[in-house]
């Protein structure tokens, strides 16, 4: 922080206010789940079901400025994550069981969670980097989404970086932390490894997912029904 301070580049507040959240955050789940360790099964999905909207609503805030923010974050996160996780556990993937499906459920939350935040912030960014651009092709008659698409395609590519990145290193750069756990928790490598693959490979068809429903997304509400463009540089509501 006292580097970042000399460069002028001003973190103070959002690093305290996210130690502070995160300590008081995973201190509240962590007793949430010690009383619902013995609750029904379906308990657990209650919880992912308020981690999603934690998530849009922590992800919208991210991207201020962009017109429905809050409602496009629900939407994305909601079917990028939720499909997996549903999918998974019917499949048998995923245990149902509230110490399972709930740590590794909130992970593929998180990672869609972060996937679209940078989706919206890029779009935005390249949006309102080229108004003038996009305002001039509307004039001439080029269609609203013309318009957009080749930063709805940006977005979403930049968007994915991370996953791509987490996944191509895999092993080489980073062990992960629930091959980690199982490692020290004495189960054999092998089956360590192959599952903690598939946990991420899970994070990634989210992040996936994730990204293809945002762009699309606030590609409708960056304009208004007559198709003029809502989306410009300076604070407005994310909702």
């Amino acid at each position: 922080m006292l580097l970042a301070r000399a460069r002028a580049i001003h973190l103070e507040r959002d690093v305290a206010v996210a130690v502070v959240r995160g300590i008081a955050q995973i201190l509240a789940v962590g007793s949430v789940l010690l009383l619902l360790l013995r609750g029904p099964r379906w308990t657990g999905v209650f919880l992912l079901v308020g981690m999603t909207i934690a998530a849009a609503t922590t992800s919208a805030r991210r991207a201020r400025g962009v017109p429905g923010a809050f409602r496009v974050s629900l939407t994305s996160i909601g079917l990028g994550a939720g499909s997996v996780i549903a999918l998974m556990a019917w499949a048998g993937v995923i245990d149902t069981a509230i110490t399972a499906l709930v740590p590794i459920g909130s992970m593929i939350v998180a990672n869609a969670m972060n996937t679209n935040s940078l989706a919206l912030n890029r779009f935005r960014s390249d949006v309102e980097s080229h108004v003038g651009l996009i305002e001039t092709a509307l004039a001439l008659g080029a269609g609203a989404k013309e318009t957009v698409s080749p930063y709805v395609h940006a977005a979403c590519e930049a968007s994915l970086i991370p996953a791509i990145d987490s996944l191509r290193s895999l092993g080489i750069v980073w062990i992960p932390g629930l091959m980690t756990g199982m490692l020290l928790s004495g189960s054999e490598p092998i089956y360590a490894a192959i599952y903690q693959f598939v946990m991420i490979a899970l994070i990634f068809s989210a992040s996936g997912l994730t990204a293809l429903a945002s762009t699309l997304l606030i590609r409708t509400y960056a304009f208004s029904p007559a198709e003029q463009l809502t989306l410009r540089r300076g604070p407005s509501a994310a909702g």
